[in-house]
């Protein structure tokens, strides 16, 4: 994958190569840190991410203070095998400012992923007491028709040009259409995969 020693050699004085870390559920950058090859054969044994601290020059694994670890979900190479990209899911704040990503909190994008994930947990953990859960057992069927119901209601707001109304309705349209997606065995994933092969 990475060509840590040809390229430390020729590109980093020191033996470092940069990681950008992305929010798996969200697609948001956390942040971004550095390692050697020391520092990448640890994330890989333990499936969290451990930097190289070039302040405190030695091995840091990220929340090994706070215990906001960031558990990995895959490591990609970029075309020149010489920047990783790892896809991650913080447990907890990423920043040391106690924000999302050390990039501020302010942009709400990505936050239907965030969502897709909860629902996806509401599934496999069935809580008690919650409303997913109740639309989970209710079964496909019921699911479909709350979506039907919530479409045509976002319909009507948008027709009375309701802004506040429609965005309201849009919202709950949003949820339902995600709960039906994952007990259908969907993924925003695969419609996005179906968008691609449909603009190719």
């Amino acid at each position: 994958m990475i060509r840590f020693d040809e390229l430390n050699a020729a590109k980093y004085a020191d033996g470092l190569i940069p990681v950008i870390i992305q929010d798996d559920r969200t697609l948001a950058v956390l942040m971004l840190g550095y390692m050697n090859r020391e520092a990448f054969d640890k994330s890989v044994a333990e499936n969290r991410v451990t930097f190289y601290s070039r302040t405190k020059q030695r091995l840091w694994t990220k929340g090994e203070t706070s215990g906001h670890f960031l558990q990995i979900v895959s490591i990609a190479a970029d075309c020149d095998a010489d920047t990783l990209l790892i896809r991650a899911i913080p447990q907890g704040p990423t920043c040391h400012k106690g924000t999302k990503t050390c990039f501020g909190d302010d942009c709400p994008e990505g936050f239907i992923r965030e969502l897709q994930s909860v629902i996806q947990q509401r599934h496999r953990d069935m809580p008690e007491n919650s409303y997913t859960t109740a639309l989970f057992r209710k079964g496909v069927n019921k699911i479909a028709q709350k979506v039907g119901e919530e479409a045509v209601e976002t319909v009507i707001e948008a027709v009375a040009q309701n802004r506040e109304a429609l965005l309201y309705e849009a919202s709950d349209l949003v949820y339902h259409l995600l709960v039906l997606l994952e007990a259908s065995g969907c993924s925003i994933a695969d419609i996005e995969r179906e968008l691609v092969k449909r603009h190719s």
